[in-house]
């Protein structure tokens, strides 16, 4: 099962950016899925591959309807489309007015975005990158997410973003895990933290936050950082140019998916290879690659199979090590207190 759940609490922290860039870096294929009831933004930053626009009746609202027929998981290529560079999209509603007619589905919806990593059909196998947006107590998403491998909720690193995530991560593993505290220290799907803030500062802050969950007892950890950058964001949004394959955001991501390779089993391919490496962008106009699958946008490279790593022993995530020299995005060591991290790490950029 590899069906990986990408959602924020509030405000706008980029679990849309998060979730398009671990899509577009994952090593393995990827169908990234926006079942955000709120409504996607996706079918208005991208186009076809013809470069026309993204049709936003083939999408989340054309699979609702056929699920609640029943759905096979092979079912969900009908529902995709693939967008210029590469990448295939299950597009999300236009409006939360559609909402209605989609929120009994999302537990079948899961389950087919779960089962779709074990399909029989070579050609048809993928992994799931699923967008489900601000998870409320009252979310209709909330019924996808015991099909998850992981839950990965995104989150800025003021003092008031912190302590909402907080009692998030404590309302999901009371829901996914059950009322005992520390149940979830065990529970499956794990829950982790992306904390998006500044490299220089993220070794300081994710060691701050891992014993403030430690302490409230909700079993998350943080999974990793993700560089607070948002001329990134925007070439990652089509919205400026750059080599996005050199940002810091991209490269921050990377380190992410690596991170989740290596601890979870289930998610890494039963093939060798190395994984990680980004060629510069083609050149305009140039065909996207052909692996025998549908391929890795191009300006993202072609990623190749990885090696599986064994599980840490110890529960569910990696134990903390010291961060690289002049700030990287590793696990940091323990540090002592239960404060908040401090504001002060920098302005925040436009991630959506």
């Amino acid at each position: 099962m590899a069906l990986i759940a990408v959602a924020a609490d509030k405000g706008s922290p980029g679990a849309t950016t998060t979730a398009v860039a671990l899509a577009a870096l994952w090593p393995r294929r990827a169908l990234l899925a926006e079942v955000d009831p709120a409504g996607g933004d996706l079918v208005y930053r991208s186009a076809r591959e013809d470069g026309r626009p993204l049709d936003p009746g083939t999408g989340l609202l054309s699979l609702a309807a056929t699920a609640r027929r029943g759905i096979a998981a092979e079912q969900l290529w009908d529902h995709s489309q693939r967008v210029s560079g590469g990448l295939d999209l299950i597009v999300g509603l236009t409006s939360s007015d559609q909402g209605t007619g989609v929120s009994g589905q999302y537990g079948a919806l899961g389950k087919a975005f779960a089962e779709l990593a074990r399909s029989p059909h070579e050609e048809a196998a993928a992994d799931v990158v699923a967008d489900c947006g601000r998870l409320g107590p009252d979310s209709p998403a909330l019924a996808l997410l015991p099909h998850a491998a992981v839950v990965l909720l995104v989150t800025r690193t003021q003092p008031e973003n912190l302590a909402h995530t907080r009692e998030r991560a404590l309302a999901l593993s009371a829901k996914l895990h059950g009322q005992h505290r520390g149940a979830a220290q065990h529970g499956r799907p794990p829950i982790g933290l992306l904390l998006v803030t500044e490299p220089s500062q993220g070794g300081r802050i994710a060691s701050q936050v891992n014993e403030m969950l430690t302490a409230a007892g909700s079993g998350a950890r943080v999974a990793g950082l993700l560089a607070e950058d948002a001329a990134g964001a925007d070439q990652l949004a089509g919205r400026r140019r750059g080599r996005v394959d050199k940002s810091l955001l991209v490269r921050s991501v990377r380190k992410v998916v690596s991170d989740l390779h290596q601890t979870y089993r289930e998610l890494a391919p039963a093939v060798t290879g190395a994984v990680g490496t980004l060629p510069p962008q083609p050149p305009a106009g140039a065909a996207p690659p052909s692996h025998g699958r549908a391929p890795v946008p191009p300006q993202y490279g072609a990623q190749g199979p990885r090696t599986p790593a064994p599980v840490p022993p110890g529960g569910p995530w990696p134990p903390p090590t010291a961060p690289p020299a002049g700030g990287g995005y590793g696990y940091p060591a323990p540090g002592n207190g239960y404060g908040y991290p401090a504001p002060g790490h920098g302005p925040h950029g436009g991630h959506r």
